[in-house]
Order: C-alpha cells, then sequence, then structure tokens
C-alpha cells in the first residue's frame, strides 16, 4: 500500500512587511551612527591631526558632494537591481568606508573616505522609499517611513553617548573600525529576510499579502518594465513640489546633524564626553516626530481624506511647529539645556513633514520610477545643504550662529508653499 508522504510546512511569519521595514530602520541607526562619528569625535580628532573648523567645513561638503550625487545615482541602482540587492551595495561600501576612517592622516585622506561613505549612505533613502511603496498599502506608507526616519533619530540618540563611551576605551581610530563591522554583519538578517517581493515571498501570509497588495494605487509591476526616464518624471509638475520642497526643508535637519557639536563645543567650550551627554537629546524629539507625522496622515487617510488632504495637512502642521521652534531657538536658546530642549521641538517639527515629502513620489508613480524621483529630491536637497555648509564657518567666525538660524528659519514656510503651488493635488500621475 502506498503512503502518502506530507509535504513540509512552509514557514509562515506574520507581520512580515514590519520585519522588513524594522531591518531598515535598523540600517538607519547604523547610518546615522557612522556620519555622526566624525562630528562627534572631531574635538579631539582636530587636536590629534591639527585640524580646524574651516578643515571640518570642507569635509563635511566633500561628504555631502558624493552624498547628493550617491542619491540619484542609487534611486536608479535601487529600481535597476531593486531594493534587496541594492541596500546589501549601499552598506557594504559605506561600512568598508567607515572602516577606514581609522587610516585617515589628514584633510585629503578623510576627505576620500567620506567620498566612499557618502556614496554608500545615499543609497539608504531611495531604497527605503522604494521599498515601502514595495511592501505597504497607501494609507500605511507615511508610518513606515516614520518608521524607517526614526532610525535616523535613534541612531542620533545612541551616536553620542555611544560614541563617547568606546571612544574613551579604544581611540578615534578604533571607534571608527568597529562602527564599520556593524553595517557588514546587517546584511545577513536583511538577505535571509528579504527573499522576494511580498507576492512572491513564500514565507508571508495570505492575508498580509492580499492586505499590500489590495491596497496599492498599482499592482506590483512587471520586473521587466522599465520605469520612466528622468525627463518624463520631471515634465510632471507635481515631482517639482518634492524637489523645491525637499530643497528648502532639508537643510534644517542637517544643521544640526553636521553643526550642533561644533556649535556646543564653540559656544559652550564642550569636549567629547560632554557632547555625548547632551547632542542626543533633540533627536528623541526627532523619533517622535517621524511616528506621530507618519500616524497622523495615516490616520487621516483612515477617516476618509484624500491622500493630497492628509499629506498637506500633516505638512503644514509640522511646519508651523519648526518655524516657532526656530524662532525660539533665535529669542531663547542662551543656555545648554534651553537650546537642546528647543532644537528636539524644532526637529520634531522636521520629522513630522519630512516623512510625508518623502513618501510622495510614492503617491505619484509606480515602482520603478520612485527610487529615480526620490533620489533626485535627496540630490537637490543636499546641494542646498551644502550651500549652507560653506555659509556657517564665515558667518560665524564673523557673526554668530544666528543669521544661520533666521536663514533656516526663513527656508520653513517657502517648503511648505513649494509643495501647494507645485502639486494642486497629491495624486497618482502614472
Amino acid at each position: 500500500m502506498e503512503t502518502k508522504t506530507k509535504k513540509p510546512k512552509l514557514l509562515k511569519i506574520n507581520g512580515l512587511r514590519w520585519w522588513i521595514i524594522g531591518l531598515v530602520c535598523l540600517a538607519t541607526i547604523i547610518n546615522y551612527i557612522d556620519r555622526s562619528a566624525l562630528a562627534i569625535m572631531w574635538p579631539d580628532i582636530s587636536n590629534d591631526l591639527g585640524m580646524d573648523k574651516n578643515d571640518y567645513a570642507l569635509i563635511l561638503n566633500v561628504f555631502l558632494v558624493a552624498y547628493a550625487i550617491g542619491q540619484s545615482v542609487s534611486g536608479k541602482m535601487f529600481d535597476k537591481i531593486g531594493t534587496r540587492l541594492g541596500f546589501v551595495v549601499s552598506i557594504t561600501v559605506w561600512g568598508l568606508a567607515t572602516a577606514l576612517h581609522a587610516l585617515a592622516r589628514g584633510v585629503l585622506t578623510f576627505s576620500f573616505f567620506r567620498v566612499l561613505l557618502g556614496l554608500g549612505e545615499a543609497g539608504n533613502w531611495p531604497g527605503a522609499v522604494k521599498s515601502n511603496a514595495e511592501w505597504f498599502p497607501v494609507k500605511e506608507r507615511a508610518l513606515a517611513q516614520g518608521i524607517f526616519n526614526s532610525g535616523a533619530a535613534m541612531g542620533s540618540i545612541v551616536a553620542p553617548p555611544l560614541i563617547a563611551v568606546v571612544w574613551v576605551a579604544i581611540g578615534w581610530k578604533m571607534t571608527f573600525l568597529l562602527l564599520g563591522i556593524l553595517g557588514l554583519i546587517w546584511v545577513i538578517p536583511w538577505l535571509i529576510f528579504n527573499k522576494a517581493l511580498p507576492s512572491k515571498h513564500n514565507w508571508i501570509t495570505d492575508e498580509e499579502r492580499d492586505h499590500i497588495l489590495s491596497g496599492m494605487q498599482q499592482k506590483e509591476e512587471a520586473s521587466d518594465k522599465p520605469g520612466l526616464s528622468m525627463s518624463a518624471i520631471l515634465a510632471h509638475r507635481e515631482s517639482w513640489a518634492v524637489l523645491a520642497s525637499r530643497f528648502f526643508i532639508e537643510p534644517i535637519w542637517w544643521l544640526f546633524v553636521g553643526w550642533m557639536p561644533i556649535y556646543l563645543a564653540d559656544v559652550y567650550g564642550f569636549n567629547v564626553k560632554e557632547i555625548g551627554l547632551m547632542a542626543w537629546v533633540p533627536y528623541v524629539g526627532a523619533a517622535l516626530g517621524s511616528l506621530s507625522g507618519g500616524y497622523y496622515s495615516g490616520r487621516l487617510m483612515i477617516n476618509g481624506a484624500s491622500i493630497d488632504k492628509a499629506r498637506k495637512q500633516t505638512i503644514l502642521i509640522g511646519c508651523i511647529i519648526m518655524f516657532l521652534g526656530m524662532a525660539a531657538t533665535i529669542l531663547y536658546g542662551n543656555t545648554p539645556i534651553k537650546f537642546v530642549a528647543i532644537v528636539a521641538v524644532v526637529l520634531f517639527g522636521f520629522q513630522f513633514v519630512i516623512s510625508n515629502i518623502q513618501t510622495i513620489p510614492s503617491d505619484l508613480f509606480s515602482g520603478k520610477s520612485v527610487g529615480s524621483l526620490a533620489g533626485l529630491g535627496g540630490t537637490v536637497g543636499i546641494f542646498s545643504v551644502i550651500i549652507m555648509n560653506f555659509l556657517v564657518p564665515v558667518i560665524t567666525e564673523n557673526y554668530s550662529y544666528t543669521p544661520i538660524f533666521i536663514m533656516i528659519a526663513a527656508f520653513v514656510p517657502l517648503g511648505y508653499l513649494s509643495i501647494s503651488f507645485f502639486a494642486k493635488e497629491i495624486k497618482s500621475v502614472d
């Protein structure tokens, strides 16, 4: 009598999409720890190697030029080879680049390694936007983007105390080496969990697959279907809402990420340990803003609001919070405790806004064009930051940080108005 052998039951993971976004969030935490290390350890590095604030500005801007170029290049790369391999390439490059910082001996070598770091780290953002478009229905995307963006805040929270402790134990060179290894380890779980798209992943439950696919504006595209050319993407007026808003909004985040440790050292005479104790505080506000902005716009849509209304209303609220926070920084941020507390409010508003701005490419286009627009938006935003970074050392050496804060505050309403002007209605255009 012939007996039938039972097929082994396939592994199914409930909420697989949340595991995916959790890994992307973890990559972002590593991303921000790696990029923050230079600023946090700068007082020691500059004393060791005889460099000054102008050298720091040059190294930071070299990183940002590479980062800006990398946003567009990696956006196209992710559209071409997919999010699974795209993340492997990006994080391997930036992990190795971080480790190589241990060999730096001056401005030239630091600049070279920062170029590699910028090219690698840039892929994290267009890659995350594209991954969210693949793994989340429209109503959950801003929340997923908020979770991902909270990784930037959490990385910035963890980085100062972590790096200060490790620096005390093993010095700045070995700290860079250890941080670089973290990124390379991340690749292992990413390859295990992100085996395929939701429609083909054999670990996803039928209920979750149906939930994801039924909640998309477009079905998952065929793998051989090409995305739109950049000229075709830019032919849509709505695409310029992404580019213009990121040009005005992006410098707000980078002003504090790139310069707050230097500000605390310049204005209050903080050393590496004191920076480690204080510089993480504002990013608690940023983490809360990331989750709140994504949740708020998603809740509006669940309650019947259109994508257009949900995005614009959330962005408006965040911009008001940012503007009031920047004004308070100028008027009341005259002690270290007041300053970091007010910056926490500013960064809450920034993350409340940016999760929704970064989601707009997936609102407008389908899969193989999303990474391209998201990457170009990142490039435009970073070039605005580069201009700001050239101005910071010049203005602060001759005046103070106040003119920089005033300029950034003026950018906030321009960011919101650019969305209202270019995107009369945020909806699918392809």
